[in-house]
């Protein structure tokens, strides 16, 4: 049983629900059902609305599919599966306990969030990681958020940021369509026609870019409720940046870390708040060496010249940087309502990162099939 989970199925088993929401389970071996989990022996429901943008739909042959509008796909799997709660639970009126897996999606995550009144930040929104800050950023636009991204190429962001605004007009003219726009359905549409997004520039390589950016904020008069640095750079050569700071840990870190004691006070009167840090599992591999005599956390490790520069090490080192100063950050402002935690994105997701380096680009494309 290599699981990650107490309640993964075994070999041969399939989750299914009701028209009425109920869980059941499908041994394709044997041939039966029951209403049990074969592992928990728990019973189970699922939530009786559909996460926002899916249809259910009968095909020729009676069979129920699910179709995804926002992201054009459909699948025989419920999609409310992934929110689905033990039924002793449900009747005590808990919430869902919550399951993801690779092929969840932000609207699944954010299914009964509602986030009107919350001002959001998400950086890099138009380049690095790309479609995964694209979705963080549009999911949360969807939900009612007012999102502000930080992007280098302003261009790019203005293009991303229409991308948002007219899919999301497409998805609702579609419900009002299929529902013949009735009474219900418009007054539902009438509060999101649009979505709230806005771009200002900023180079996390740059602290004069920086400074410009929170001042922009700063001025907006708006609170500030998600802080989501999510901006990163991967096997880049070695340069410094105006501040003679090497670049990979000026953009990854010194950046990121700028920012939030710019916004601090902002977080601090918005509060609850939360700081959200994209990190990654290559922080294990910083190599740094800890002797007695002399702390390994210094410039000269983390701002190397160009005799002691190689890529990959000084990107695993960043994301050390990130890792700790998240649970500094914590420490000193969760007491306070503003919480703060680091996050792996997952190995090899479909991502601009490598796009510095052939060689690594060739290493993910043949290494995604291998991983999560």
């Amino acid at each position: 049983d290599d699981t990650d989970s107490e309640d993964e199925l075994p070999h041969g088993w399939e989750e299914r629900t009701t028209s009425d929401g109920w869980v059941y389970y499908a041994n394709h071996l044997t041939k039966t059902t029951n209403w049990e989990h074969p592992k928990t022996k728990q019973r189970r429901r699922v939530a009786k609305d559909l996460p926002y943008g899916w249809e259910r739909v009968k095909d020729n042959q009676g069979r129920f599919y699910y179709v995804d509008h926002i992201n054009e796909r459909t699948t025989y799997t419920d999609p409310r599966l992934a929110f689905a709660v033990d039924a002793t639970d449900a009747k005590r009126g808990s919430s869902p306990r919550q399951r993801f897996d690779g092929s969840s999606t932000t609207d699944q995550v954010l299914q009964g969030s509602h986030l009107v009144g919350k001002v959001a930040i998400v950086t890099g929104g138009n380049s690095g990681i790309g479609f995964v800050c694209y979705e963080t950023a549009r999911a949360l636009a969807c939900h009612g958020a007012r999102v502000i991204l930080g992007c280098r190429d302003m261009e790019k962001a203005n293009k991303a940021i229409q991308t948002m605004k007219t899919n999301r007009v497409s998805v609702q003219h579609y419900f009002c369509l299929i529902s013949h726009c009735c009474l219900i359905s418009a007054l539902y549409f009438s509060h999101c026609t649009d979505i709230e997004v806005t771009a200002i520039k900023l180079d996390l390589s740059s602290l004069t870019s920086v400074q410009h950016f929170a001042d922009e904020v700063l001025k907006l008069k708006c609170p500030l409720h998600i802080l989501i640095l999510n901006a990163a750079v991967f096997a880049l050569p070695w340069q410094l940046t105006d501040d003679d700071i090497e670049r990979t840990f000026a953009t990854n870190h010194v950046g990121h870390f700028r920012l939030v004691q710019l916004l601090r006070d902002l977080l601090l009167r918005s509060a609850p708040a939360r700081v959200v840090v994209v990190s990654s599992e290559s922080h294990r591999w910083a190599r740094l060496v800890f002797v007695a005599t002399e702390d390994p956390i210094n410039l000269i490790n983390l701002s190397p010249s160009k005799s002691n520069y190689w890529s990959m090490l000084q990107y695993n080192r960043s994301k050390l940087c990130n890792v700790l100063f998240s649970n500094e950050l914590h420490r000193r402002m969760s007491g306070r309502g503003v919480t703060c935690n680091t996050l792996h994105p997952g190995n090899m997701v479909r991502t601009s990162l490598p796009r510095s380096s052939i060689l690594f680009q060739i290493l993910f494309v043949m290494a995604s099939p291998f991983t999560k």
